[in-house]
């Protein structure tokens, strides 16, 4: 599967602000639940419920989220870059700016999500990347960057 597939624009968000964690992750819900017809507060818990268990901030400025939710039919993506860097209690103690979450159907097989959630994790662990991530000005520009292989990437638009 390929990023491009589970991330629509339309649940690509630039220049959030956000001052806390709970607030990014409120920010994601509210993205989710408005693209994907599902309930703000139920998406909220289900985050909140999975970085209890453990920080999905993975490291140099990054946070992949994830929670499984009834009420999809498919896994699906939301990105959001924070205008301002908030304490995510990451595995490398850096604030996250960066946010791509994944939502999975509560019915299916693990399989799925957990190759999807190795893929973002791959494809954000590139330093260059990260870098066009940030400086895209528009969702557009976030959706292509993301979409295209490595060798292929365009520069941020």
């Amino acid at each position: 599967m390929q990023i491009g597939e589970l991330l629509d624009r339309s649940a690509i968000s630039v220049r959030v602000s956000a001052a806390n964690k709970r607030k990014a992750l409120a920010v994601v819900a509210e993205i989710a639940a408005r693209n994907f017809g599902l309930d703000a507060g139920d998406v909220l818990d289900a985050l909140t419920a999975r970085e209890q268990a453990g920080s999905t901030g993975v490291g140099h400025g990054v946070a992949a989220p994830h929670a499984r939710l009834d009420g999809l039919q498919r896994l699906r993506g939301v990105f959001v870059r924070l205008e301002h860097a908030v304490d995510f209690d990451s595995v490398d103690d850096q604030p996250v700016d960066l946010i791509f979450a994944l939502f999975a159907p509560k019915e299916a097989s693990g399989v799925e999500h957990l190759r999807a959630l190795a893929r973002v994790s791959r494809l954000l662990r590139q330093s260059d990347l990260r870098q066009q991530l940030r400086q895209a000005r528009n969702p557009d520009a976030i959706h292509a960057l993301l979409s295209q292989e490595p060798a292929h990437r365009p520069t941020a638009a």
